[in-house]
Parts: structure tokens; C-alpha cells; sequence
């Protein structure tokens, strides 16, 4: 058995992961899909200081409180940082990091530099107008390569704005980490993350593609969860 925790992007929360963690399940493994602070059942906590810090915190006690080991940790998009994060001070819990088109930052990366400059240009645009300097208006889900009416419809009234902070905030690595990695890129959209792809396969990770869009845990669970089996 192998346990998983799953941790969602931005504007999302454990929730989004429901069908992918159902057939990791089904295939005899644990799962857990802790909710990051500030967003979703947890927007009640958000203020200005939640940060890429606080997040991290998060995992790190989510593991510790269930005392978890041998993990395989998986970071979608913005968790990509958050799973950098944990990977750096709590090694020896994890067995797998496994990036889904997700950041691959170093130390001194803030994930607002991670991004083509014409996307984070739209962030700052966005932040300074209806997100009041300190949020991040949750984004088109059609612009992130979700198309069917009934997964617009579930995914569109649970997203909730992230801190400004998490992208702005730079990882503080105390070194390099030597827990495995793995890349999985989703190709069916923008291909925004085309770039951390590139960085990982530098790095001799392995790297693998999906051929949905960048919510692949929505539009294309059976073939994540297919991968997520391959790669543990």
C-alpha cells in the first residue's frame, strides 16, 4: 500500500481531487487531500499573511499529525512550490515528489517569476483591481483547459481567490533535496508549465504527459490515476 497526499493549486481545495482519490483508493492505497489556508472550507482563514510559508506549514503538520512516511506527495500547479517546501524539511517522510504541472522553483523562486511574464502580468493586473492588492481573483477555467458544461458546473462555485502572497513569497530551501521527483505535464491547454517540464528532464526526472488540460484531476482522473500508479 502506498499513501498519497494530493495537494490541490490555487483557487482549489482537497475536494478537487475526489475522483482521482476514489480510484487510488479503489486500488488499495491511502489517500489524504488536505485543504490549504485561506482557500476553500478554510477562506474563513485567509488574511494578508498567509503566504507559501503558512502552506507549507500546513503539509508539514497534516504529515506529522497523522505521522506519515513513505509518502508520495503530489503537487498540482502553485503546489509545486508547497511541495518544494515540504520536501526540504521533512525529507525523511516522503518516498516520491511528484509535480503536475506544477512549479519546480529553487531557493529564492517566488512562483510570480516561475511564470511566463504575459501570464503574470494578468496576476498583477488582476491583484491590483478586484483583488484589493492582496488576492487572486480566481481564473477562467476555460482559459485552463477545462470545456465540459458538467465539470464547469462543479468546479466553477467551489473556487475561492488565493493569497497574493503564496506567489509572491520565495521558497527558503536550506539545501537540495534528495527525494526523488517526477514531472507530469498536461498538454492540452496553454502548456504553461512547459518550462518546469523542460527543468525537470534537465534534471533527469522522469517526465511524463497527459493529454487534457491543466485540471487533469477533473477532466482526465483515470489517466492521472493510471500515472500516479506508475510512478510510485
Amino acid at each position: 500500500m502506498t499513501t498519497f497526499v494530493l495537494l490541490h493549486g490555487a483557487w482549489h481545495g482537497g475536494w478537487v481531487w475526489q475522483r482521482v482519490a476514489s480510484l487510488l483508493r479503489a486500488a488499495g492505497h491511502e489517500v489524504h487531500t488536505p485543504t490549504l489556508t485561506g482557500v476553500s472550507e478554510r477562506a474563513h482563514l485567509l488574511t494578508p499573511s498567509v503566504g507559501l510559508g503558512t502552506h507549507v506549514r500546513d503539509v508539514v503538520a497534516h504529515l506529522e499529525a497523522y505521522d506519515l512516511a513513505d509518502v508520495v506527495l503530489v503537487g498540482h500547479s502553485y503546489a509545486g512550490q508547497v511541495v518544494t517546501g515540504v520536501a526540504d524539511l521533512v525529507p525523511g517522510r516522503l518516498r516520491t515528489r511528484v509535480y503536475l504541472d506544477a512549479f519546480v522553483g529553487d531557493d529564492g523562486d517566488a512562483a510570480i517569476d516561475l511564470l511566463p511574464e504575459t501570464v503574470a502580468g494578468h496576476y498583477r493586473e488582476s491583484v491590483a483591481g478586484p483583488g484589493f492588492g492582496w488576492l487572486i481573483p480566481v481564473r477562467s477555467l476555460t482559459v485552463l483547459g477545462v470545456t465540459e458544461d458538467a465539470d464547469l458546473a462543479w468546479l466553477a462555485p467551489r473556487l475561492t481567490p488565493h493569497p497574493w502572497l503564496a506567489y509572491t513569497e520565495p521558497l527558503r530551501l536550506r539545501g537540495s533535496s534528495d527525494v526523488a521527483a517526477v514531472f507530469v505535464e498536461c498538454t492540452d491547454w496553454l502548456r504553461v508549465f512547459r518550462p518546469h517540464a523542460e527543468r525537470a528532464a534537465a534534471r533527469a526526472w522522469p517526465v511524463h504527459e497527459v493529454a487534457t488540460g491543466h485540471e487533469a484531476m477533473v477532466t482526465a482522473p483515470g489517466e492521472l490515476a493510471d500515472v500516479l500508479l506508475a510512478v510510485t
